[in-house]
């Protein structure tokens, strides 16, 4: 079955919820490019989002990225990943329904902090209670993420190929997003 990707789906979500890796996957499967904002923006500014966000603050970052995440959707359909805050600002919520479709890769709090908590590249986790902190960005970001077009749940059991398998599925009921030929 030949599948074909009509709109950008731009995976939203938490630090931790798989964005990056199941996006790699999910291009891999349907065969079209994978982009994270993240890298483009660091990439343009020759600089890491912890060293942007460090050097400029996080509204100039913020602004960059909406930069970024509007010339990314104007491009050929792809699978895109985006910073966590991404999906918070209106303008980019907006943008992301207009030329593609958000896909939340939700994921609990239990299950984020296993994957986060060795890592140092989150500037917003650099907190004296870390998993407090991101249980207090998750509470609040949730509502937001829940106005996706589409939601898939993160389980501690699925591999990264189970959950793309899941977003393809998820994909395949809007004839708006993914032809099957």
């Amino acid at each position: 079955m030949v599948r074909r990707l009509k709109k950008t789906v731009v995976l939203i979500g938490m630090m931790g919820a798989g964005k990056t890796a199941v996006g790699n996957a999910l291009a891999r499967l349907l065969e079209v490019p994978f982009l994270d904002s993240d890298e483009e923006i660091e990439r343009a500014a020759n600089m890491t989002v912890a060293e942007i966000f460090a050097r400029d603050g996080e509204p100039f970052f913020r602004a960059r990225e909406s930069e970024v995440l509007n010339r990314l959707l104007s491009g050929s359909p792809c699978i895109l990943s985006t910073g966590g805050g991404a999906f918070l600002a209106e303008g980019n919520r907006a943008a992301i329904a207009r030329r593609g479709v958000a896909v939340w890769l939700k994921a609990d709090l239990e299950l984020l902090w296993q994957r986060v908590k060795h890592k140092n590249t989150r500037p917003l986790l650099r907190t004296s209670d870390p998993k407090k902190t991101l249980a207090t960005l998750l509470e609040a970001r949730s509502p937001i993420y829940a106005e996706a077009g589409i939601v898939v749940e993160a389980h501690p059991d699925y591999s990264v190929e189970d959950m793309a398998r899941k977003v393809i599925a998820a994909l395949a009921e809007r004839q708006d997003v993914l032809e099957l030929e």
